[in-house]
């Protein structure tokens, strides 16, 4: 595409990388969402594994989307329409995300401070899969350290 292409469809190169990131995004989002709705039903321990796995290998791929998104983020202070397709995105996750995990359709406020707990441990799994992939522990692992821990926490 040449530079006025560019120029007259995006405004700016910048304004191009942008929009191919936040569709590269999309596109990781539905390759997620499309991989939880089609687990099967099993019970919560494996079921928890299954999600943890699905969610790192929906990384595979997406590798440089992931790291650049962190990148828009820093940007969104300066940018009003990054800032409000970040939102989007962000609330989208929150609303289905924990749903989806959970399998649950449960109290409209309970799922959003589920979920903003559900997106802040996936934008942290994301984290250390871009750093360190290697020491992320298995998903058998965390089904059982979080199945302990909500024990723990209950009672």
């Amino acid at each position: 595409m040449s530079t006025a292409a560019i120029g007259y469809h995006f405004g700016t190169t910048d304004a191009l990388l942008i929009e191919a990131l936040l569709n590269g995004l999309e596109k990781w989002s539905a390759v997620l969402d499309q991989s939880l709705t089609a687990l099967p039903k099993t019970d919560l321990p494996e079921h928890l594994a299954n999600v943890y796995r699905c969610v790192v290998q929906s990384f595979e791929g997406y590798r440089g989307v992931l790291a650049a998104s962190f990148e828009l983020m820093a940007q969104a202070d300066d940018n009003e329409r990054i800032r409000q397709e970040l939102r989007r995105a962000v609330e989208h996750a929150r609303s289905s995300l924990l749903g989806q995990i959970l399998r649950s359709d449960s109290d409209p406020d309970q799922m959003h401070v589920f979920g903003t707990a559900g997106y802040a441990m996936l934008s942290g799994l994301i984290v250390q899969w871009l750093v360190d992939p290697d020491s992320l522990p298995t998903p058998e692992m965390v089904s059982s350290q979080l199945l302990q821990w909500n024990t723990q926490v209950g009672r």
